[in-house]
């Protein structure tokens, strides 16, 4: 066994200078097929991707405390740069207290339709403020993550309760799918929203992937 080598299998200085050339990015799963595409396409290969629970999409609560466990474990593990794969996401700045305090960045906006979107182009849509909003992810898991989170596969009264003031269902595609493009046709006439169907790509999120450099 060659000195290197040794090294290498011992975790000595090393495999941590290895270590630190790459970039934990701690995402939400419900955008890692994105952020894969993104890393592919530009190569990005000093990306190490870490997916916390496409579901916490349904329970913000969870992600600001999920996020620091996850941050402090990439840097016991010898990680000096974490980017955090998250907007705020409905955590009401409580992602950004824990950023703060742990010195990592995000990608900037309020949630994923916004980046999506352009987080400036989103904020100049004043006419989507009675509007539904799906991605990729969710036009395929629609069920998973709408229906049965709301409980509207048990108690379907429900869904004038939730979805009444909304007008319309926007479906903002990261990739031109006719597949999906059904399926998120079908989810606004399970809702009784007109439908709206534009394509963003990767909108705001490739800028910051790119910044990882």
């Amino acid at each position: 066994m060659d000195v290197v080598d040794a090294e290498l299998r011992l975790g000595s200085p090393a495999s941590k200078r290895t270590r630190r050339e790459k970039v934990r990015v701690i995402a939400c799963g419900a955008i890692a097929r994105e952020i894969i595409a993104i890393r592919d396409a530009n190569g990005l290969d000093h990306i190490d991707l870490v997916c916390l629970p496409a579901i916490w999409h349904a329970h913000p609560e969870k992600i600001a405390p999920g996020v620091e466990k996850a941050v402090k474990e990439a840097r016991a593990e010898g990680f000096s740069r974490v980017f955090v794969g998250y907007a705020d996401c409905g955590t009401g700045g409580l992602l950004d207290r824990v950023c703060e305090t742990l010195g990592v960045e995000r990608i900037a906006g309020p949630h994923c339709y916004s980046f999506f979107a352009g987080n400036e182009a989103f904020a100049a849509k004043d006419d989507d403020v009675t509007a539904f909003f799906l991605t990729d992810f969710l036009a395929r898991q629609f069920r998973a993550f709408v229906i049965e989170p709301l409980g509207l596969d048990r108690h379907p009264q429900l869904k004038d309760m939730y979805f009444g003031n909304y007008t319309k269902l926007v479906y903002l595609s990261q990739v031109e799918d006719e597949a999906l493009q059904q399926k998120a046709k079908e989810a606004a006439g399970y809702l009784g929203l007109t439908y709206e169907y534009r394509f963003t790509g990767y909108g705001d999120l490739t800028g910051a992937l790119l910044t990882t450099r």
